[in-house]
C-alpha cells in the first residue's frame, strides 16, 4: 500500500465567531479559498494536478451551504476540473476530511488532495443548520426517552465521572492560554498562519488567546450550561464547566496538502509527515465526549504503540474536562498534551480544527525533533477520529 505524506499545512488566524470579531466580515467561503490558494502558492503547485479537496463543515446552512468546499475552490481560482465534497462529522468534521483524503492516496485513487475545513460561528451560528426542524426523530427519541443533552452538560457528566474539581478545569484553561500565547510570542505558529484581508483591516494573530488570563479570574465565571431541568435530571452534578472552561465560538479555516510520497518526489516536494494510522469510534451518546479514550486505545492497538512512544497529542479541547478525563485515563506525560495551547485558548472553528490541530502538530515535531504525534478529536452524537503521525 502506498504511503500518505503530509507536505504542508496551513491556516487562518483564530477570530472570535461572534459579530465584530476580526474574520466576522469575511464569508467563509472567502475563508476556506484563502487558505487553499496558500497552499498551492507556497507549494509551486499546478491547482490543476489537485485530484480532490475535501472540507469539513459542521453548520452547512446559508454562506456554508450547497457544497462549501466546491464553492471554496471555485472562488480560490482553482482550474474548474478540481472537484470537492464537505463532510459532516462534527467537529471532527476537518479531521474526518484528512483521513479520507489519505485513504484515497493509499488506496491508488488520487495523487494529490487538500484537506482542510472551515467555519464562521460569525455568520452562521452554532445550531444554525437546525434552526428550520429538529434532528431527533420518533425512533430516537423512542430509543432515548429521556433525551440526549448538550455538549456542555455532557462536559459536566464527564467533569464528575472522572472527578474533576471547578479548581483543576480553571488552571487547565488558564495554562492552554499561557501555553499558546508563549507559542505565539515565540513567532511558533509563523509557519503556518496565512494572513486575511477583512473589511476592517489585515487580520494575522489570533484573536481568542488571552494571555493575561488566571485561574483565579476564571474562578469568577458562573456555570455556563445550569438550567432548572437540567439541574433536576443531574442532581449529582455541582456545574463546573464555565465559559472560561470551554472552547470559545471561533471564525476560521485551515488546510493540509496530502499526496502519495511519489508524487512528491516526482513534484520535488518534501514530506513533513507520514499518516501512519486511524481510526473512528463511537461512543456513549449522552456522555458523548469520551469516545476519545477508546478511540485512542484502538489506534494504539492497530499501531502496536503505546502512550509512552507518542512524542506529542494534542486532544482537543471542546471544554477541559475533555483532555483531563483523556489523561487519567492514560497516565500521559501532562507536558506532552497540547504542548502550544489548545481550543480553550486556539479556537475551535468547528470544521476547520482538525486540520488546525494537524498543523500545530506536526509544527511541534519538526520544533522539538519529535518522531511521533497523536491527534484525536471528540465529536457530537459520541463520536471520535483518532490519527498518528510519523515526522519525517
Amino acid at each position: 500500500m502506498r504511503e500518505a505524506v503530509l507536505v504542508d499545512a496551513v491556516r487562518t488566524p483564530s477570530g472570535r465567531g461572534k459579530p465584530g470579531g476580526a474574520l466576522s466580515g469575511v464569508h467563509p467561503v472567502d475563508l476556506a479559498a484563502g487558505a487553499l490558494r496558500a497552499l498551492v502558492e507556497r507549494n509551486g503547485l499546478e491547482d490543476a494536478l489537485v485530484d480532490d479537496v475535501l472540507l469539513g463543515c459542521v453548520s452547512q446552512v446559508a454562506e456554508q451551504s450547497t457544497n462549501v468546499a466546491r464553492q471554496a475552490v471555485l472562488a480560490a481560482g482553482f482550474a474548474e476540473t478540481v472537484p470537492a465534497a464537505t463532510f459532516d462529522r462534527q467537529c471532527g468534521s476537518g479531521q474526518q476530511a484528512v483521513q479520507s483524503a489519505a485513504h484515497a492516496i493509499m488506496a491508488g485513487t488520487a495523487d494529490v488532495v487538500i484537506a482542510g475545513g472551515v467555519e464562521s460561528m460569525s455568520r452562521v451560528p452554532l445550531g444554525s443548520a437546525a434552526a428550520s426542524g429538529s434532528p431527533v426523530s420518533p425512533l430516537l427519541r423512542e430509543r432515548y426517552p429521556e433525551g440526549l443533552v448538550s455538549q456542555g452538560i455532557a462536559a459536566e457528566l464527564i467533569a464528575a465521572k472522572w472527578g474533576l474539581s471547578r479548581q483543576a478545569l480553571d488552571a487547565y484553561a488558564a495554562e492552554s492560554h499561557h501555553r499558546a500565547a508563549a507559542a505565539a510570542a515565540a513567532g511558533l505558529f509563523a509557519s503556518q498562519l496565512v494572513p486575511v484581508e477583512s473589511p476592517a483591516g489585515l487580520v494575522e494573530v489570533d484573536e481568542t488567546i488571552r494571555a493575561a488570563t488566571t485561574a483565579d479570574a476564571l474562578a469568577a465565571l458562573p456555570p455556563a450550561f445550569r438550567t432548572d431541568a437540567a439541574a433536576a435530571r443531574f442532581p449529582e452534578l455541582d456545574w463546573r464547566v464555565t465559559a472560561g472552561s470551554s472552547s470559545p465560538l471561533t471564525d476560521g479555516a485551515s488546510a493540509v496538502l496530502l499526496m502519495s510520497a511519489e508524487r512528491a518526489a516526482e513534484l520535488g516536494l518534501r514530506p513533513r509527515a507520514v499518516l501512519r494510522s486511524f481510526a473512528v469510534v463511537g461512543d456513549d451518546p449522552l456522555m458523548m465526549l469520551t469516545a476519545p479514550i477508546p478511540a485512542t486505545r484502538r489506534i494504539l492497538d492497530r499501531a502496536g504503540l503505546t502512550i509512552d512512544d507518542i512524542d506529542a497529542y494534542e486532544v482537543n479541547e471542546a471544554f477541559a474536562s475533555v483532555p483531563l478525563a483523556w489523561l487519567d485515563e492514560f497516565g500521559a506525560d501532562p507536558a506532552r498534551l497540547n504542548p502550544w495551547g489548545g481550543a480553550i485558548a486556539l479556537g475551535h472553528a468547528l470544521g476547520s480544527s482538525g486540520t488546525r490541530l494537524l498543523g500545530t502538530l506536526i509544527a511541534y515535531l519538526e520544533h522539538t525533533g519529535g518522531r511521533r504525534g497523536l491527534q484525536v478529536m471528540c465529536e457530537g452524537g459520541g463520536m471520535a477520529n483518532a490519527l498518528i503521525i510519523e515526522r519525517v
